[in-house]
């Protein structure tokens, strides 16, 4: 089992499925924005207290086994 599946949930019943942090409405593509716009982990926790560091980090664990399975057609 992947360590982010501890982390990381689909529930069709919030935000539409998408992929959110455990018991929250905090979606893994919210996180990955923060940062890509330049926010630290500890100013994302600051942002959502409830946030723990080992949430942050399964974001980007998800996000890579995504796009490491994603199929391209060309």
């Amino acid at each position: 089992m992947k360590n982010y599946q501890n982390f990381i949930e689909i529930n069709h019943q919030v935000l539409l499925g998408k992929p959110v942090i455990k018991g929250s409405r905090v979606s893994v593509e919210l996180i990955l924005r923060k940062m890509s716009q330049g926010a630290k982990k500890e100013d994302i926790i600051e942002m959502y207290p409830n946030l723990k560091n080992a949430e942050i980090e399964a974001c980007f664990e998800y996000a890579a086994d995504v796009l490491a399975n994603e199929e391209v057609l060309a």
